[in-house]
């Protein structure tokens, strides 16, 4: 956790492909301070840093980002406060005109290596080369757990028609803009009514139906745990090999062995997800390249 007075801030390394092959990356000039940086910003009051690190990269540059992996986060002092940044690499989805302003008066387009001679700061060139050091990132997939549904027992009705409980609603209307910033082109879910209404929040904001998947839905009586957790791992790097982004949706039991599928990790409890939280995985092709936690 942040100290007291710690300034929170967040932004990306931008890529796209380059014309001679590799990637370029996306540098901005701060006339402030005279520096050549990384795209970067304060969060706004309760902003997710994931969200606001989108926001600000495309408030600097113009370029709207799709995150894909976590870096590392640099800490350093500033005007006399400590300051924490967090970043993601992000590919370039589109981008408008780049128009200079007090802010930021230049953009530049490198290679990985033009821009770790033009960075100022050696921690955002420790950023860089991390980013550089990955595999190239082919797709993202925000997978989530279903929010809050209230006690199993308590609901006289079918399990699969357990509403989410009053938390659990609050906690999906504070997921959407975070699952939102990832840029999904599809939003699956398991099939019972708790899953549907966690991301149907993000639907509603990005008006994208919600797609009932049963690949995510828990064992049902007679089915091999390890089947199940099989066939979601299958699934979710089938879905990384079609499109650049997805939102997923699935339960408890699913997740945890799944994601040890994937990572070959081994044990599920490392892969353990409360409820209304879930990851941001990065895919290289069919390999499971990043994972990181999506708390709000």
């Amino acid at each position: 956790m942040a100290a007291v007075g710690t300034v929170r801030a967040a932004g990306g390394v931008v890529w796209r492909p380059g014309v001679r092959g590799g990637v370029e990356v996306c540098l901005v000039h701060r006339p402030r301070y005279d520096d050549w940086s990384l795209p970067k910003g304060k969060l706004h009051a309760r902003e997710h840093p994931l969200a606001a690190a989108v926001r600000e990269v495309a408030e600097e540059t113009g370029v709207s980002g799709q995150p894909q992996v976590r870096l590392p986060s640099i800490r350093y002092w500033r005007d006399g406060q400590p300051k924490v940044v967090d970043y993601w690499s992000m590919r370039m989805l589109s981008a408008t005109r780049f128009r200079p302003n007090a802010e930021v008066d230049g953009l530049r387009w490198v290679s990985t290596n033009t821009a770790e001679r033009l960075l100022t700061y050696d921690h955002d060139a420790r950023v860089l080369r991390h980013f550089a050091s990955l595999p190239r990132i082919t797709a993202a997939v925000a997978l989530v757990r279903h929010a809050l549904a209230g006690k199993r027992g308590d609901w006289r009705g079918p399990d699969g028609a357990r509403p989410l409980d009053p938390a659990g609603l609050a906690q999906a209307r504070t997921l959407a803009p975070v699952l939102a910033a990832v840029a999904p082109e599809r939003i699956l879910s398991a099939s019972v009514r708790r899953c549907i209404e966690t991301v149907e929040p993000v639907g509603a904001r990005l008006d994208l139906p919600i797609e009932v998947d049963a690949a995510f839905n828990e064992p049902k009586p007679g089915q091999e745990p390890a089947d199940v957790a099989a066939e979601a791992a299958a699934r979710l790097a089938a879905l990384a090999t079609e499109y650049g982004a997805v939102v997923v949706c699935s339960q408890g039991k699913v997740i945890p062995p799944a994601l040890a599928r994937l990572s070959r990790l081994g044990s599920a409890k490392a892969w353990a997800t409360p409820k209304g939280t879930g990851w941001l995985l990065a895919f290289a092709g069919t390999h499971l390249a990043g994972a990181d936690r999506l708390t709000v």
